[in-house]
């Protein structure tokens, strides 16, 4: 491949960033770009849940951790006996 092939080689140029940082500071092109800033117009909004919802999504935080039963799978797994801790 020629010298010109390897500049263009997106995964050549990943391999010099430096080259490619130079590059776009010294573009007469990007530098003549018209450019501004854009901020986000508010806050994102967080929708309302519904009460019921609100209460379930409670009540399922307030229960008990429940097994999973990975032991059992462990057991019966003997690959995975040293992974469980």
């Amino acid at each position: 491949m020629n010298s010109t092939a390897n500049r263009l080689n997106p995964f050549v140029l990943m391999l010099d960033p430096e080259a490619v940082i130079n590059a776009m500071e010294s573009s007469r092109n990007l530098r003549g770009l018209r450019h501004r800033v854009c901020r986000p117009l508010d806050k994102p909004l967080i929708p309302i849940t519904h009460p019921i919802t609100r209460d379930y999504d409670a009540a399922i935080d307030a229960e008990d951790f429940m097994d999973s039963g990975i032991e059992y799978y462990a057991a019966a797994q003997p690959a995975l006996q040293h992974a469980i801790h």
